[in-house]
C-alpha cells in the first residue's frame, strides 16, 4: 500500500522557500519541523502496516500533525 506522506513542502508550497529559511535560521520553528516529520512518519509506518496501532493512537497523531502544521503555519505567515 502506497500512502501519501504529507511533507511540509508539499503541504504549503508557496513556503518552500520560507520553510528551508526558517529550519536554518530560527530553533524552535527547526524542532518543530522536525517533529512534524517524526509524526508525519508514525502516521505512514502505521498506515503501511509497518506497525501497529489502536485508532485512537493513530487519530491522536494525525490531530498532533495537524496540530504542528498549524504552528507551522503561523511562524510562515509571520515571517513573510
Amino acid at each position: 500500500m502506497n500512502i501519501e506522506r504529507h511533507t511540509l513542502s508539499k503541504e504549503l508550497p508557496e513556503f518552500k522557500d520560507k520553510i528551508h529559511e526558517l529550519k536554518m535560521s530560527d530553533r524552535h520553528f527547526s524542532k518543530l519541523f522536525d517533529e512534524y516529520h517524526d509524526v508525519d512518519n508514525a502516521v505512514i509506518r502505521i498506515e503501511d502496516g509497518v506497525e501497529h496501532s489502536s485508532d485512537d493512537y493513530l487519530e491522536s497523531l494525525k490531530k498532533q500533525r495537524l496540530h504542528l502544521k498549524d504552528q507551522l503555519f503561523a511562524m510562515l505567515k509571520q515571517a513573510k
